[in-house]
């Protein structure tokens, strides 16, 4: 596997940004792993999210993610979201139209990535579980499939307990009567999408001992009693840490690429 390290330009934000990217090598002498990537064809790719502390380069800091990727000869495209939320910000950046128009092309101008439905996957943690899951409510078209771990699933009830300064908050979002009208709030999206004919496939996981679980206990309700297919909800011992997070990846890609005739 190959991890890029990139800068770019973002004429959505008006300024450089940056993202780490792994990509498949074909290799024969590497020690520890083998990958038969390479040649001419382009890869399926994950775009992997990163929380509301975080940065582009948490998720290879932290896990083993080019480890993980290389068993199905995955791309995987981790983006700098800062803390806007994936979200176009009531007042500041339009991060959602970076992430879910300006970086696909960009990414895939760079890299031999494929921009086929079957072949685009998103995920993240927290911040980024909520962003990954609102890439495939509010672009089904897009994504194939989420997974979203200890996510911010209901956001609604997170701007009312408000776990970050207000005023940041209501920069992003607004109020909680912004949500809907700003496709923010995916219970509402939820409702929408499940009407398709093929939606994205969802895993959720979260742990036991985070304060995010009520939150993930009530979507996971939600989109079961909408009868949503190909949902898949796990929880497991563990907090809003690390640890957990580089456990149930590993579970969230085998999700992913379910199904997949190309997966070794």
């Amino acid at each position: 596997m190959a991890f890029l390290q990139c800068s770019f330009h973002s004429d959505v934000l008006g300024r450089a940004c940056s993202m780490n990217v792994i990509l498949p090598q074909k290799v024969t002498t590497q020690i520890g792993m083998t990958s038969s990537g390479g040649g001419n064809r382009r890869y399926p790719v994950l775009y992997l999210l990163h929380g509301l502390s975080d940065d582009h380069t948490i998720w290879s800091r932290r896990t083993s993610i080019e480890r993980y990727a290389a068993e199905y000869e995955l791309a995987v495209v981790m983006p700098d979201g800062e803390r806007g939320f994936y979200t176009d910000m009531m007042q500041g950046p339009r991060y959602w139209t970076m992430l879910t128009e300006e970086l696909p092309a960009i990414a895939a101008s760079f890299f031999p990535i494929s921009t086929r439905r079957e072949d685009t996957y998103v995920a993240g943690l927290s911040m980024g579980g909520y962003g990954a899951l609102k890439c495939a409510l509010r672009l089904p078209e897009r994504y194939a499939a989420a997974v979203a771990l200890s996510s911010v699933a209901d956001v609604r009830s997170w701007l009312e307990t408000c776990r970050m300064n207000r005023e940041e908050a209501t920069r992003i979002f607004g109020t909680v009567k912004d949500l809907i009208p700003g496709r923010n709030d995916l219970f509402a999206l939820a409702e929408e999408t499940v009407k398709l004919a093929s939606p994205p496939r969802l895993m959720m996981v979260c742990g036991t001992e985070d304060g995010l679980l009520k939150a993930n206990r009530a979507f996971r309700a939600h989109l079961e009693s909408l009868h949503y297919p190909g949902f898949r909800y796990e929880e497991g011992p563990g907090a809003h840490s690390w640890e957990f997070w580089d456990h149930w990846i590993v579970e969230g890609l085998k999700f992913l690429m379910e199904g997949r005739s190309d997966v070794r």
